[in-house]
């Protein structure tokens, strides 16, 4: 029986090393998808002129689909313009990804990518760019993910160098918030002056909208 308990002591110790770490990612992870299957709605919070555009028109985000590793939020844009009053070509896809380090612990990636669409749902020439979060980066609140490879050849391949350097940024509270906010956020690395910032009420869910084109 003496011998037991060193090999017990052992166990424990090689279980305590596997076990998962709660990351930022984990926690913001946790508070995006408190909001499975609601809409709500906001509009431009930023006033870059490059986004004139923007300004005044109704947005909404909708949580239409949440996995245990996936969730995509369709985001509408009103556009009076367009039949129907709605441009329903973007949806945000974040999907999350477990890492094993050599230390033998996991930690979470999360990636962010744009699916955009046209009306007849087949999808633009520039779409499913994106970035991916630093492992231990951001905090439960506030995530950012820097453009990655696969969508700088894509901009390059389009003409569009001013992309070059995108930084996306997703802030959101859980349903447990009161006071609940989501945002999502661009800026550019080599341009200080470049914001576009979309804010959303998250604690207060109106109706769903149709779903967003080729969805």
């Amino acid at each position: 029986m003496r011998h037991l308990a060193p090999l017990a002591a052992l166990l424990l110790a090689a279980c305590a090393t596997t076990a998962p770490r709660e990351t930022p990612q984990d926690r913001f992870w946790q508070a995006l998808s408190s909001h499975c299957g609601n809409a709500y709605e906001g509009g431009l919070a930023s006033e870059d002129a490059r986004d004139a555009d923007w300004a005044g028109k109704r947005m909404i985000a909708h949580w239409v689909e949440c996995s245990e590793d996936r969730v995509a939020i369709a985001f509408h844009v009103e556009d009076p313009e367009i039949e129907g009053g709605w441009n329903r070509s973007r949806t945000w896809i974040v999907t999350r990804e477990t890492i094993a380090n050599a230390a033998q612990t996991t930690t979470t990636r999360l990636t962010l990518k744009h699916d955009h669409r046209h009306e007849d749902g087949g999808p633009d020439a520039v779409t499913f760019y994106g970035g991916t979060t630093e492992l231990g980066s951001g905090t439960a609140r506030g995530q950012d993910f820097p453009v990655d490879a696969e969508s700088i050849a894509l901009f390059r391949r389009e003409g569009l160098d001013a992309s070059l350097t995108n930084v996306w940024r997703m802030e959101v509270d859980p349903t447990s918030n009161p006071d609940a906010r989501f945002a999502y956020q661009l800026t550019r690395a080599n341009d200080p002056t470049r914001l576009f910032r979309v804010e959303i009420d998250a604690n207060t869910p109106v109706t769903s909208p149709p779903p967003a084109w080729g969805w």
